[in-house]
């Protein structure tokens, strides 16, 4: 690789120009959030400590991030320092520059998270679509592939609740995501997502075409009014008023699994009502949407080419592979972006997938 005196400026740049830090105005929010930590009158009132250290923690962690920034980038401008010197620091330099970028980047995604929930843990469903044993691998496949995105994230997983297909795959499963911002890093991965593949089921090798929904809400703590059904250890909770359903048999504590499941139906409730107000009709529990054509959001194609593209964000990422091993990065910084300028858009036809 060869280096030039204007290789570090306009990587330096490119490396920040998403991450955006005022530390000056993070500092003086820090202090506000200080003084009220100070007053005890707080801490006799859990729902007013507990939102306040959540805050303090997140201006903490970005006040250490802007640091890291800077060390960064001060970093990489001495190397070409040494660089003018006669020093050799090519590999220095193609290791940290990419570096840099990396960080950039999951830096942006943090600066746009900045809604009430956005914090919190994640409670996933995934379920498949029509297409019996296809359609039943490819949700195992979804959901193999969020696992290890949590696991890339150093995020902790908990299968609440699965269903086994009947010959391969999964009929259904709901698993937490805890760590902190999990929510909204993942809620944009809510909706349809379709592979398209020779299916190692059919023994025609013929390409088939598959679709599996997935729904994402926080995890809410509160309380809540629901019907409870139990069989040995395992519980299902069933929500009367809006027929909301869910599950957990991974404790061996009935007791356990109920907390659990009431834990999930609060979530959903919560995700629920958010949906209400933001249009009347529209249902969230995605085992009622329509699972097929015109409502994906997502395709990940593996044959005749190899491609996965967001057909909302239309951000396209070649290594399909590599996506389905649980780099989501990329999409989930498109979705942060689009819903940070408020231009997010439908999914796209399926006529306009190229």
């Amino acid at each position: 690789m060869i280096w030039n005196t204007d290789t570090p400026r306009c990587a330096i740049e490119f490396a920040s120009c998403g991450s955006i830090f005022d530390s000056a105005r993070l500092k003086r929010e820090l202090a506000v959030i200080e003084e009220k930590i100070g007053d005890p009158a707080v801490w006799a009132d859990g729902a007013k400590s507990q939102p306040l250290m959540r805050e303090r923690k997140r201006l903490e962690t970005l006040l250490a991030d802007d640091a890291e920034l800077a060390r960064r980038q001060d970093d990489i401008e001495a190397y070409f320092e040494l660089a003018k010197e006669g020093e050799a620091v090519e590999p220095e330099l193609e290791r940290e520059i990419p570096a840099l970028v990396e960080f950039s980047e999951k830096l942006e995604s943090k600066t746009m998270l900045s809604s009430d929930t956005d914090g919190l843990n994640a409670i996933m469903t995934v379920h498949p679509g029509a297409g019996g044993t296809e359609s039943q691998d490819w949700a195992e496949m979804l959901m193999r592939m969020y696992l290890r995105w949590a696991e890339r994230q150093g995020f902790k997983t908990e299968i609440n609740e699965i269903q086994d297909g009947d010959e391969a795959g999964i009929k259904s499963a709901t698993f937490t995501i805890t760590g902190d911002f999990a929510y909204g890093l993942i809620h944009g991965e809510s909706g349809v997502h379709r592979l398209v593949r020779i299916s190692p089921f059919d023994q025609a090798k013929r390409r088939h075409t598959s679709f599996a929904s997935v729904f994402v809400s926080p995890e809410i703590d509160g309380k809540g009014g629901q019907h409870v059904n139990t069989t040995d250890s395992a519980v299902r909770i069933t929500h009367l008023p809006t027929g909301l359903v869910t599950g957990c048999q991974n404790e061996r504590s009935q007791h356990k699994n109920k907390d659990r499941a009431l834990k999930m139906m609060r979530s959903k409730l919560y995700e629920y009502e958010l949906d209400k107000k933001k249009a009347a009709s529209r249902k969230i529990e995605d085992s009622k949407l329509e699972i097929g054509f015109g409502s994906q959001i997502r395709s990940y194609v593996l044959q005749p080419y190899r491609m996965a593209k967001d057909l909302r964000t239309r951000v396209e990422v070649g290594d399909v592979d590599k996506v389905l091993d649980g780099d989501l990065e990329p999409f989930i910084r498109g979705f942060l972006r689009m819903r940070r300028d408020g231009n997010l858009p439908a999914p796209i036809e399926e006529d306009d997938v190229a």
